[in-house]
């Protein structure tokens, strides 16, 4: 984090100088419901970030306190990309580690009159807790006595009561006008097998009671979160307060992070790898962590972007482009260039010697003198892009051409003389002719033109498939998909959002591992599919194009 890049470091920085703190503990708190996005990052890094920086540690600890939703799937996956975007826990924890610990808790709540068992309905409950601009109703059931409350809970702990029965809600203020106060549930009825305690539980805690006693025991010191928990900031301080918590952390908040053209909320990823919109959780499409990590984005990239886009009270939606910004920066001096073709048009070169075949010297990344060069094997049958061919160009064409001269990249120049056609009038073929003084390298002078051209040689290039990305989610004028509420945020799914195109790559790839990264000549930045990828066949994600209009 870069010196007084934000208000939450000041808070911290403010808080150690005082005395108030005397070190700095952190948390990552995800739910296992869902898989980690973009949004995620954002948060892991200020958490990470800002205890490395003053010294402190970071904890990873999963609030699993809804078994209905959790999967042990989502605590490898989160594990995974949290180790994947660079950072390592110092404590690994749960909140069902704790539920002993919170049922304790709860009864000391009853004790001191400060909870009791409603029998109400969830609708009932919503219907008593009133409005922002009226007060709500008392629960008849809100006077039960000490006694009466202790053994009730105690029944729900046993398994006496049905799903919906009876809840456990907090004595605060009916009246207060933050409603999070207006008696809020923390226990509810779940008869459910949990990914980590079992069936020992049928009731559970419910995440505002549960979080601010988790941080409270692991000594956090600043609870960092996302401003739609800032109204719940009482309620944080009420529950470590009369819960009697020894440690009591500081519940700060910040904007939560959004990127144009796509979905943050999980509930809609997760509806779209359901319905097969995508190919599942690690679609490269998606913003999860996953799916930029399969579509080739590094960490490094991930890492700069959230702190480029800041920390602030804000909520802020940020232009997809700049993330990709980040990636271009971060492989243009890592990833080696070659050349590959799309969409092959075959070029016969007519005054190349048959059987012959000749390796040309390129850079590996001319941006990178270190990384050396390669071989590129030439002869005379090769491929090119089809759109690099026009048989009536318009003015200012600068490619191939019937009768037009052309640099082949690292190579020579050729020149269009014959085009062959199929009996549907379609061009399958062209036959060039070559200049052996042209080498790239040679020093000739002779002559300029303004096309140059990637390609690869016939004979010796290896099938590959290419995956080439548009935004999954159509923003419209009424906002991103998350924002809108008029209408389904399935009508702006892009239809067009992957095109899977076959052609052809460099022989010297075919050592090439899932999540190499490679800059074609042209085409962009591309990511060896992890998912698809086979002996037989490579398969390429397009990472980012070369060039954007976005300026930092």
């Amino acid at each position: 984090m870069e010196e007084n890049s934000n208000f939450i470091k000041t808070i911290i920085k403010e808080d150690l100088e005082s005395g108030k703190r005397d070190k700095v503990v952190t948390r990552f708190p995800p739910e296992p419901n869902g898989y980690l996005h973009i949004g995620h990052a954002k948060s892991i890094v200020i958490n990470f970030g800002l205890a490395d920086e003053f010294g402190g540690r970071t904890n990873l600890r999963f609030d699993d306190t809804n078994p209905l939703k959790e999967d042990q799937e989502y605590v490898d996956a989160i594990k995974e990309d949290v180790e994947w975007l660079g950072y390592e826990w110092e404590g690994l924890f749960f909140a069902s580690d704790y539920f002993d610990e919170m049922y304790d808790r709860a009864v000391l709540l009853i004790k001191k009159g400060l909870a009791y068992v409603d029998d109400l309905s969830a609708d009932e409950i919503r219907e008593y807790r009133g409005t922002l601009s009226e007060p709500g109703k008392e629960s008849p059931y809100r006077d039960r006595s000490v006694e009466e409350n202790l053994g009730l809970f105690e029944k729900m702990r046993n398994g006496e009561f049905a799903n919906g029965e009876k809840v456990l809600r907090a004595k605060i203020d009916m009246s207060s006008p933050n409603i999070n106060l207006r008696d809020p549930v923390i226990y509810r009825i779940s008869h459910a097998t949990h990914h980590n305690t079992g069936d020992k539980w049928c009731i559970y805690p419910m995440y505002a009671f549960a979080h601010p006693i988790e941080d409270a025991l692991e000594g956090v010191t600043h609870s960092l979160c996302t401003t739609e928990f800032e109204d719940q900031r009482p309620l944080y301080d009420w529950v470590v307060r009369e819960c009697e918590m020894e440690a009591t952390p500081q519940q700060i908040e910040f904007g939560r992070l959004n990127l144009t053209n796509t979905v943050m909320s999980k509930r809609k990823l997760k509806q779209l790898v359901e319905e097969k919109y995508v190919d599942g959780w690690d679609d490269p499409r998606l913003p999860t962590i996953s799916g930029l990590r399969r579509r080739g984005f590094t960490p490094e990239a991930i890492r700069e972007f959230v702190k480029a886009a800041g920390v602030s009270k804000g909520y802020s939606t940020v232009d997809a482009q700049m993330l990709e910004h980040f990636v271009r920066e971060d492989l243009k001096l890592k990833a080696p260039r070659t050349m590959g073709v799309l969409r092959p048009l075959k070029i016969v070169i007519t005054n190349y010697p048959e059987g012959e075949v000749e390796w040309l010297d390129a850079d590996i990344n001319p941006e990178n003198p270190e990384m050396g060069t390669r071989k590129i094997p030439f002869s005379r049958e090769i491929y090119v892009e089809q759109d690099d061919f026009m048989e009536n160009p318009p003015a200012k064409y600068f490619r191939l051409f019937p009768g037009n001269e052309v640099r082949l990249k690292h190579a020579y120049f050729i020149k269009c003389n014959d085009v062959i056609k199929d009996e549907n009038g379609e061009v399958v073929e062209l036959h060039c002719t070559y200049d052996v003084e042209t080498k790239s390298g040679s020093g000739f002078t002779g002559r300029k033109v303004k096309g140059t051209l990637h390609w690869v040689d016939a004979t010796h290039a290896l099938p590959a498939e290419f995956r080439l990305y548009e935004p999954l989610i159509l923003d419209d004028e009424e906002g991103s998909a998350d924002e809108a509420e008029n209408k389904s945020f399935l009508d702006q799914v892009n239809e067009k959002s992957l095109e899977i195109v076959n052609g052809f790559i460099e022989p010297n790839m075919n050592d090439a591992k899932p999540q190499d990264k490679f800059q074609f000549f042209r085409h962009g930045y591309f990511n060896v599919d992890p998912k698809h990828t086979t002996d037989d066949k490579k398969v390429f994600n397009r990472i980012v194009s070369l060039k954007s209009s976005f300026k930092l």
